[in-house]
């Protein structure tokens, strides 16, 4: 959703105009959806937008709308679950654009399904998008941040926190998630990434299981 308020019927939004300016961005599952709004509102206020997606035509399409308002972008394909595809990926970001600002972790997958109707396979499915997805991008793209103040955001869901009939596997995975998130929060947040917030917050939630160490 565009953070925005009205004035006499016109929308203008809360950010200063070029907020990201000379920033990169990268996005994951951002060929539609939730996570290609997201691109877009970077674009918007001025990053260099970089799209990772398995079909590189609906990446294309994407890349199209983000160009036709002015923003620049590029979309790269790849699957989150392919690591070495990930690598590859952002080592072409790097060439193109220069270290990443902001990583964003939104490619997922979901359905409806009792665990007793879900086969192995289907379980493991969303667990590698979501979780091992998040994981491998966030890995991959560790080298090629901006250190210190890239800022990784990893999209999660009601899920990690809320059992959910039906969502056995999406509840697993994005449990997972979360707690990823918050370990690299602890473990990179000395690098500047992610944010010192997030390290923060992390710390206190789990001050008494984990510490935070300096990266060399």
């Amino acid at each position: 959703m565009h953070a925005a308020y009205t004035i006499l019927g016109m929308a203008q939004s809360i950010f200063r105009d070029s907020l990201l300016a000379g920033k990169v961005a990268v996005v994951t599952g951002g060929g539609s959806g939730i996570n290609l709004g997201i691109a877009k509102r970077f674009a918007e206020h001025g990053a260099k937008v970089v799209l990772i997606g398995r079909k590189q035509e609906k990446l294309d399409a994407a890349v199209a709308e983000i160009a036709a308002t002015g923003g620049t972008a590029m979309g790269l394909s790849a699957d989150v679950r392919d690591y070495a595809a990930l690598e590859s990926v952002f080592s072409k970001t790097k060439e193109a654009y220069g270290e990443v600002d902001v990583l964003v972790c939104g490619a997922a997958g979901n359905f409806p399904a009792p665990a007793i109707g879900m086969s192995a396979n289907a379980f493991k499915s969303v667990v590698d998008i979501d979780l091992l997805g998040t994981f491998n991008t966030c890995r991959a793209a560790f080298e090629h941040l901006r250190k210190p103040g890239a800022a990784i955001i990893n999209l999660s869901a009601p899920q990690a926190f809320a059992p959910m009939l039906f969502q056995s596997h999406v509840c697993a995975a994005k449990a997972g998630v979360d707690m990823i998130t918050r370990t690299l929060a602890l473990e990179w947040g000395s690098a500047g990434s992610p944010s010192q917030f997030d390290r923060a917050r992390a710390n206190r939630r789990h001050r008494r299981h984990a510490s935070a160490g300096a990266l060399g």
